[in-house]
């Protein structure tokens, strides 16, 4: 008996293991989705069930987390330098005094994430 067959039906290859032949799979990879990605689908398992449902459906779920997340992301660390670079928070700062470096960078992270969340993930 051959240790590996392949059934052109299936178009799978088969491994004897024992007195049985194993389908060699493989799961696909999860998908690589960030904090923006995991809140826009907590949004639509909660909110927009419908949506949610079809996009499961249609394979397209995946696809779009992937998207928000990378768009997210962009927008995020845009915002950020954008207002860091308004308000005038410099390195000069951050090493002359922490605690209002910090303070402000905190504010601004509070703004910019807020925005990104009316955005482009509670839509």
């Amino acid at each position: 008996m051959q240790d590996i067959i392949y059934d052109p039906k299936t178009g799978l290859h088969y491994k004897l293991i024992g007195d049985y032949y194993i389908p060699l799979v493989k799961a696909p990879d999860p998908p690589q989705i960030g904090i923006w990605g995991h809140r826009r689908l907590n949004y639509l398992k909660t909110h927009r069930r419908v949506l949610f449902s079809i996009m499961q459906m249609n394979e397209t779920l995946t696809p779009h987390l992937e998207e928000v997340d990378r768009q997210a992301t962009e927008l995020y660390n845009r915002l950020i330098k954008q207002f860091a670079t308004a308000e005038g928070i410099t390195e000069d700062l951050k090493a002359t005094n922490q605690l209002e470096w910090v303070a402000r960078m905190n504010n601004i992270r509070s703004r910019v994430t807020e925005i990104v969340n009316n955005e482009l993930i509670f839509q």
